[in-house]
């Protein structure tokens, strides 16, 4: 299917079922939020990286508009809805500040391989165990997606917005899996090396009953 969307070009990447909140203030978003929210029509987020929009983005609703200040600008929740691919940006629309873009929606095969993303949220909590970071998953496991995990998984923007570009659910998976697997290793050995410094200096309880 290709259809227009309008388009709110972000340096985040939002993934399908994700909410997130963002706050609106200049006036051609401002403009977009209340159109789309007033005629209960979605909108597109691609993708900006160092400065340049990307082709691929996420169609999003407007699930919530949580405040309105008094010089028009907004607090809004959204839930990503669908993976797009960018035909083509129309910048100028009539009587529109904001851009829009015609778009199509690749298929996105989701069936999750449940023997991968255990070993994947393993690799998440140790990995968050290291950090010190204390985080829980709004579902139960057996119902996660590698878009549940991403934003958990340490990943740089640039990587969040290659498994965005993925529309196969097991390259997902395989994508963040080879990445916690090279991850850990580092985050174990600056853990260790945090250890050795902070014993730098102190008494140290050695044992060499096992030599000679």
């Amino acid at each position: 299917m290709t259809n227009f969307i309008p388009i709110f070009p972000l340096g985040i990447v939002v993934y399908p079922g994700e909410k997130v909140n963002l706050h609106i203030f200049e006036p051609r978003y401002v403009q977009l939020i209340n159109e789309c929210f007033s005629e209960r029509k979605p909108f597109g987020i691609p993708v900006i990286i160092e400065q340049a929009l990307k082709d691929t983005g996420t169609l999003v609703r407007i699930a919530e508009v949580v405040k309105t200040y008094d010089n028009g600008e907004m607090d809004i929740s959204v839930e990503g809805q669908e993976v797009f691919t960018i035909l083509e940006v129309i910048k100028s629309i009539p009587e529109k500040l904001y851009s829009g873009a015609i778009v199509n929606y690749p298929v996105n095969e989701m069936v999750t391989r449940y023997t991968i993303m255990k070993q994947i949220l393993g690799n998440v909590r140790t990995m968050h165990q290291l950090l010190d970071i204390s985080k829980e998953f709004a579902k139960a496991d057996d119902t996660l997606t590698s878009y549940d995990v991403a934003h958990h998984a340490g990943l740089s923007l640039q990587q969040e917005y290659e498994v965005l570009e993925l529309l196969f659910e097991s390259q997902r998976l395989e994508y963040i899996k080879r990445h916690l697997a090279k991850t850990i290793p580092v985050l174990q050995e600056a853990k260790s090396l945090v250890e050795k410094v902070k014993l730098n200096g102190h008494f140290k309880h050695l044992d060499s009953s096992g030599w000679g």
